[in-house]
């Protein structure tokens, strides 16, 4: 539909007699009450047919999309940082490149720091939703479950910042969450897999996690893991940022006293940082597998380096810095070739390619709408231009196609990651049961 046909029909239906009008309301029920019957048309929350703020093209209209993340004040603002500056490249790079239909797509005016509070979430939430047809981003798991009912009854689709294992199912997820790559869950099983292709198959294994969607779904893959290879799980040790913890000397006691052959890691940076620095110093003499949160470049450059690059390797659901993909070269280059703060730029980058796919089939099927866009997630095919193997929504996870990027400490390397393998696929994730949730917050 061009400009000039939305606004004629637009006046038409301003026309309409009340028994029409409120058939045009019917519109706004849900998807699955719709479902092939979902309403037709660009309209309602988040679609204008005036110009963007800032737009290239101020003869097309423009698609608002909300922003949810920590961006100020909470634990994971540096990353939430890096995904939001990675996203606000790639939208400006798809409106340089002609938008998506007879729109362009703004970010940036409905984007609220949360600092990663539930509360604050929810809040900015409600500040949002009246104005976009869909979420960009939505950081974290319990903060995304917060808001997962009123996404459901708005039928706001989003982007899902998190790699918890159930927003890989429908019953968990409402049919609104689209996730990218695997989950911590088989991050875990992934990682393990490999450590047993290049060291000895550990017959001993310790995990020490947060607790929570992010450590809690990782250390159950570790489990699942360790059950599928006949290994022995020598201790689960949860713990706590520094803010709370004050130190990890709990953990690497418990550490030195099991003396597993590979600890698995789900925390934040300096706290794996000083686990593997300071059992190290006491003598471990195991190596530690990271999830991705667990790393940050700057690192390398604290006390904890050489520890780091003697005994640490990190998984990652998408190529590095240094990856060959069309994908990664598009991040790079929409950098300006300016190297970012950490892997978060990534992230943001290969997260807007499903809602991307999206907002490109809603185009062409004609329902630029709430209900229209969330009714052809089913079935939604993205290419995420070699980052990430290529998916469909709707289906059951297929653990086959889930792969992470191995990498190890390097200084010399972009974000102080060099990629030891690239695409890596785990024979036991077709031994492992993985029908539901690995856990649930």
């Amino acid at each position: 539909m061009t400009r000039s046909r939305r606004r004629t029909w637009l006046l038409r239906a301003a026309a309409l007699p009340a028994t029409a009008a409120l058939l045009l309301g019917s519109a706004c029920t849900s998807a699955e009450e719709g479902g092939s019957d979902a309403p037709t048309g660009a309209s309602g929350p988040g679609v204008s047919d005036e110009p963007c703020p800032n737009a290239i093209d101020t003869n097309k209209g423009c698609i608002y999309l909300g922003v949810l993340s920590d961006l100020e004040g909470g634990p994971f603002a540096v990353l939430g940082q890096s995904i939001n500056e990675a996203q606000l490249a790639f939208w400006k790079q798809v409106n340089e490149d002609g938008g998506i239909g007879d729109y362009e797509i703004d970010i940036a005016t409905n984007t609220k720091n949360t600092s990663y509070d539930v509360q604050k979430h929810a809040a900015a939430y409600q500040q949002v939703e009246p104005n976009v047809l869909a979420l960009a981003m939505s950081l974290g798991t319990v903060n995304t479950q917060a808001v997962l009912d009123q996404m459901d009854t708005g039928n706001l689709v989003a982007a899902a910042g998190t790699f918890w294992s159930g927003w890989q199912f429908p019953a968990d997820d409402k049919g609104v969450m689209l996730e990218a790559g695997y989950s911590y869950c088989t991050e875990a099983v992934i990682g393990l897999d490999w450590f047993a292709s290049v060291h000895n198959k550990p017959a001993k294994v310790a995990s020490v996690v947060y607790k929570g969607d992010y450590g809690g779904d990782y250390a159950a893959g570790a489990k699942k893991w360790v059950d599928a290879n006949e290994s022995e799980l020598v201790a689960e040790i949860e713990t706590a940022p520094n803010a709370i913890a004050g130190s990890q000397d709990g953990p690497v006691g418990q550490i030195i006293a099991a003396a597993p052959d590979v600890v698995v890691l789900a925390t934040g940076p300096q706290e794996m940082a000083e686990i593997v620095a300071k059992a190290a110093q006491a003598g471990y003499k195991g190596r530690f597998l990271g999830a991705g949160p667990t790393w940050n470049g700057a690192l390398l450059k604290t006390a904890a380096a050489p520890a780091l690059t003697a005994l640490y390797n990190g998984t990652a659901p998408m190529q590095g810095w240094d990856g060959p993909s069309e994908g990664v070269k598009a991040a790079r280059d929409a950098s300006g070739g300016k190297e970012p703060a950490n892997w978060g730029y990534l992230a943001g980058w290969a997260l807007s390619y499903p809602i991307k796919s999206l907002l490109e089939k809603a185009n062409a099927e004609d329902k630029l709408n709430r209900a229209g866009v969330r009714s052809l997630v089913d079935g939604l095919e993205v290419d995420y231009k070699g980052m990430l193997p290529n998916s469909t929504f709707g289906t059951e996870p297929d653990v086959t196609t889930q792969v992470a990027t191995i990498a190890v400490p390097d200084a010399a390397a972009p974000l102080g990651m060099k990629t030891v393998v690239d695409g890596y696929k785990a024979p036991s994730l077709e031994k492992i049961t993985y029908t539901e949730p690995c856990v649930r917050p």
